[in-house]
């Protein structure tokens, strides 16, 4: 077997290596006629995207390069069925079909990534420019990642490496209109006689954004910088990776403070356009090292992967020096899996896989006690093939979970008590793929969730900032169990390609923050968590219509109804689900080197032979955003949001000279139109009231076009 390296990476790469043929900027023919072909990592072992039985959408390296984003997981969240909960620019949190916080669980690096999720105004701590491609599997996914993958899973993998041989290099800068985003990264990847290496570093930094009501939004600016070192061996023996990531991020919290007599916001010291930092702010800083390893052996292979992180946030309120909370959090993962080969017509897998996670208060004030996690657990599954067109799989999962909070006095009262709590769960899922021909897949998936309690909603007690609510813990909360069902149909044709997933969702003992009456402490609202049963319905269903090989018309829609069972008018909906939406995009490859059906290269009559430009496409974006009224209305916890309709324009290419790329520039004008709206998920959508005009809350960005540029280089 000769040396591979490029060839490692499963996931949709958009590399010559996985689909064939050379990559390029949009690719239309490969999205839509060969991407059921694409290999996927969610579950356990290596499986193509059409024999996955639970619904699972791929974001390509194509979609991520010609996406305007602040952020990661902004920019992964105009797939179906996947939003985002946003503090500003640089704070976003991925929810899956409605669902969020510690139910959704990302994967970066091979491990799980832990920073403090369960806060509404901590994002997640990867940088963007190190993301090369994206899986999303929706629905309980607890069979492979144990507690809090109720909702799914976000994978983020790496760039894809060279070839045997090869090394590359990149350099890499954006720059947006609205917020003067200003960003750079710089990479190195090479694979030379087996041994391989990728180092990144990257810079950002914003200053306060912008829209038609509000003006500057004071507090929204931000600073990143992030950095990625990986060295490793691909034998034929396996492989073995060690990667070190670091993450910092600086962001100012915006708190929509306004005038009493004006309505304006209240500006901080510095100017509205100062890249600077103003109080409050955060400062976060995330380490981590991983240790990636895959042995071959003659009846499949054994994978093992260990990671540890450091997350450290820090919250300043009064002063640039001193901090108010400081939470110091070192996570050790493992994962051991074995995977066999084909066994005639199964493939059988095994593994164990857990967790140990202590947490410390280092700051004046106190959220959360200091606590200490642990779990393991032990899982198999089992994929049968029937014929030419059935897969079946399956399998199981069991886990124990210990939390232990410690004890704390302050002032001569006690404010954590002494605590522990154990959990263990057992998991599920069962499904079915029947491919109807080429061209018509059915799938049927049951799956079953878990996830346990975390620290804040056991032991919370104090005031929770970026909440602005004093927060209150139960240590009697059980763990949640849901039980999902989905049924997908997709279908692919020369002309045509249309999905539909329907899914069904029931979760007992679902945990939820509400308001208390009485007042803890002065100025702030009181908050308790507390818990019942509830059931999610929904669906995404898109269609994708390309009469030309050059142009596609697709549309997209998502809906999800969230429900707490037996509960009153104001209190029965699940708080902050995503609006119904309806994504469209127009697209028109005007010079594209297109490939035919039977492989062979050929230009688009559109095309000069010697054309400075290659691949070269423009695109027109509606997202429009329904009324949501499903609310949680109990003492104004949510406010119902309006309609609106946003229209974006979008124009890329490749920059050719004498038939070599030398660049890729990409140019994409969101919110064209300079519409004022609010996200129904953005938390700064209830901060104060503008007594002027009496709107509450701060909007979302006004126009913003966006510049990207890519310049490889071949070493």
């Amino acid at each position: 077997m000769p040396l591979l390296c490029a060839g490692m990476t499963v996931a949709a790469q958009g590399d010559v290596r996985t689909h064939g043929h050379e990559e390029d900027s949009t690719d239309v023919f490969f999205r839509h006629f060969s991407l059921n072909e694409v290999t996927v990592t969610g579950i356990t072992g290596d499986t193509k995207l059409k024999h996955a039985t639970a619904p699972m959408s791929i974001v390509t390296p194509q979609m991520l390069r010609a996406t305007a984003s602040t952020n990661i997981i902004d920019a992964i969240s105009h797939q179906p069925g996947i939003s985002q909960l946003t503090t500003g620019g640089s704070i976003s949190k991925p929810i899956i079909r409605g669902l969020g916080y510690n139910r959704v669980v990302v994967m970066s690096e091979g491990v799980r990534q832990e920073g403090q999720q369960w806060g509404d105004e901590h994002g997640i701590e990867v940088d963007g420019s190190s993301v090369g491609s994206a899986e999303i599997m929706k629905g309980p996914a607890s069979l492979m990642y144990g507690s809090d993958a109720m909702a799914g899973v976000v994978i983020l993998h790496p760039h894809a490496l060279p070839a045997e041989g090869e090394t590359q290099a990149s350099i890499a800068t954006e720059y947006q209109t609205n917020n003067g985003l200003f960003a750079y990264h710089l990479a190195m990847a090479g694979c030379q006689r087996g041994f391989v290496w990728n180092a990144g570093y990257s810079d950002k930094m914003a200053h306060a954004y912008k829209n038609p009501y509000d003006g500057y939004v004071p507090g929204s600016q931000f600073r990143q910088r992030a950095g990625r070192l990986m060295l490793g061996l691909n034998k034929q023996w396996g492989h073995s990776r060690l990667t070190w990531t670091a993450y910092h991020l600086t962001p100012s919290i915006a708190e929509g403070e306004r005038d009493p007599e004006t309505g304006r916001l209240l500006c901080a010291s510095a100017a509205p356009t100062s890249y600077a930092k103003t109080l409050p702010f955060q400062q976060v800083r995330h380490y981590k090292l991983v240790s990636d390893n895959s042995l071959r052996l003659p009846s499949g292979y054994v994978k093992a992967v260990i990671g540890y992180q450091q997350n450290r946030r820090q919250e300043f309120e009064e002063s640039a020096d001193d901090y108010e909370l400081f939470f110091k959090q070192h996570t050790l993962t493992y994962d051991l899996r074995y995977v066999t080969s084909e066994l005639g017509s199964w493939k059988l897998s095994a593994g164990v896989g857990g967790m140990y996670q202590k947490s410390g208060n280092e700051g004046e004030e106190y959220l959360i006690p200091d606590y200490q996690l642990f779990d393991f657990g032990l899982y198999a599954t089992a994929t049968k093939t029937l014929g030419h067109h059935w897969q079946l799989s399956g399998g199981l999962r069991y886990d124990h979970r210990r939390l232990h909070g410690d004890e704390l006095t302050e002032d001569g009262r006690q404010r954590f008590a002494d605590f522990s709590r154990h959990f263990g769960g057992l998991t599920g899922s069962i499904g079915a793929v029947c491919n109807i021909g080429r061209q018509l897949n059915l799938r049927l998936n049951v799956a079953r969730g878990f996830r346990t309690p975390n620290m804040s909603e056991l032991a919370s007690n104090g005031v929770h900032e970026g909440s602005l609510r004093y927060e209150i813990g139960s240590r009697q909360l059980k763990a949640e169990y849901s039980l999902q069902a989905d049924l997908g149909l997709d279908y692919s044709s020369s002309r045509l390609s249309a999905q539909l997933a329907l899914f069904a969702n029931r979760i007992d003992n679902y945990i939820y923050v509400r308001r208390r009456p009485d007042v803890v402490e002065p100025g702030y609202l009181t908050y308790a968590y507390t818990q019942g049963d509830a059931r999610l319905l929904g669906f995404e269903a898109g269609i994708d219509f390309h009469p030309l090989h050059s142009v596609h018309f697709s549309n997209t829609f998502s809906y999800v109804d969230a429900r707490i069972l037996h509960a009153t008018h104001e209190t029965k909906y699940i708080p902050f689900t995503p609006a119904p939406r309806w994504n469209s995009e127009l697209k028109w490859e005007l010079l594209h080197h297109s490939h035919s059906t039977v492989g062979h290269r050929h230009l688009s009559p559109l095309t000069p032979h010697f054309s400075p430009l290659n691949n070269l496409y423009l695109a027109a974006q509606t997202e429009c955003c329904l009324k949501q009224t499903h609310i949680y209305s109990s003492d104004e916890t949510e406010t119902e949001t309006p309609a609106y309709v946003l229209l974006s324009l979008a124009v890329g290419t490749d920059v050719m000279v004498k038939g070599k790329k030398i660049a890729q520039l990409h140019v994409t004008a969101d919110n064209l139109l300079d519409k004022a709206y609010q996200n129904h998920l953005s938390r700064l959508k209830y901060t104060d009231e503008n007594v002027v005009t009496g709107r509450r809350g701060v909007c979302n960005m006004g126009r913003n076009i966006t510049i990207k540029v890519v310049v490889p280089i071949s070493m």
